[in-house]
């Protein structure tokens, strides 16, 4: 099977990286949804192409390292995506995933020794774990998070927040915690507040629950220092996950922003996510 078979393919892309994520399938072939799959990976990488090459010459001008953190990994499908485009082909970087399933853990450290990417590390942490473990740096570049279901994505910001990132990239999925707290103080907001018919119905709880989530995301972002841009990762074709937010610390804490969560949090009865949605004091 050669390079040359798949024009879709990037030149430095690895087929046999491919095959494993199921890209091509396991005859090495291309259907429709291997090549809907891959325009995907290649899309994001375009939003990711430009900031790892930031980071990769502001570590050469310091003459240092960098880390890259792939946080709720799950199978590591996007740190070796980033590593087999990326890393691999630099003489510094390394990629460390996290994820607290064990046994998902163990079939990426055995891809990765397959496929001789030396610089991939894999870590079986928990958010807390990984936030105190020596293993990781104290301050690292940039964290990413793909696809991490639930609070997932939020245990990747407060990781990120506390060591310091200078990046992240993150597509949320499914996060319920905001729309159960919505749900459980429905009755007292119905009573007070006539924005709450926005979530009334139980289809509109589970999608407005899932846009504050995002909303309350940035502005804890912003809160802590960082600029913020939320955009469209693939067309709603492909997925209906498709927010990408991307976040550069580039100054010190925002009052205003940190403001704006209280706010939030205390307009639509959800006090009880004070601690998730944390900003600065």
């Amino acid at each position: 099977m050669s390079q040359q078979a798949f024009p879709e393919v990037n030149p430095d892309q690895s087929l046999e990286l491919l095959k494993e994520l199921h890209i091509l399938t396991r005859d090495g072939r291309m259907n429709q949804d291997s090549r809907r799959k891959l325009k995907q990976v290649y899309h994001l990488y375009n939003f990711l192409g430009p900031i790892l090459n930031e980071i990769h010459q502001a570590a050469l001008a310091a003459n240092k390292n960098y880390s890259i953190i792939d946080h709720g990994a799950g199978k590591s499908y996007l740190g070796f995506i980033i590593y087999d485009l990326f890393i691999k082909q630099k003489t510094i970087g390394e990629v460390s995933s996290i994820e607290n399933r064990k046994e998902l853990v163990a079939k990426s450290v055995e891809l990765a020794k397959k496929l001789n990417f030396a610089r991939m590390k894999f870590y079986h942490l928990t958010v807390e774990e990984s936030i105190s473990s020596d293993l990781l740096p104290p301050e690292v570049d940039m964290v990413t998070a793909l696809h991490a279901c639930d609070t997932a994505t939020d245990d990747a910001i407060k990781f990120a927040i506390l060591k310091k990132a200078k990046h992240l990239a993150l597509i949320p999925c499914c996060q319920a915690e905001v729309a159960a707290t919505l749900r459980r103080h429905k009755e007292k907001s119905l009573r007070s507040l006539l924005l709450s018919e926005l979530w009334r119905h139980p289809l509109h709880t589970r999608e407005f629950g899932s846009h504050v989530t995002n909303v309350l995301r940035c502005l804890q972002l912003e809160a802590f220092g960082y600029q913020v841009t939320v955009t469209e990762m693939t067309g709603l074709e492909h997925s209906m996950k498709n927010e990408l937010i991307l976040a550069k610390l580039h100054q010190g804490p925002s009052q205003k922003a940190g403001e704006k969560v209280k706010r939030i949090l205390a307009d639509l009865n959800l006090h009880d996510l004070m601690e998730r949605f944390f900003v600065p004091m």
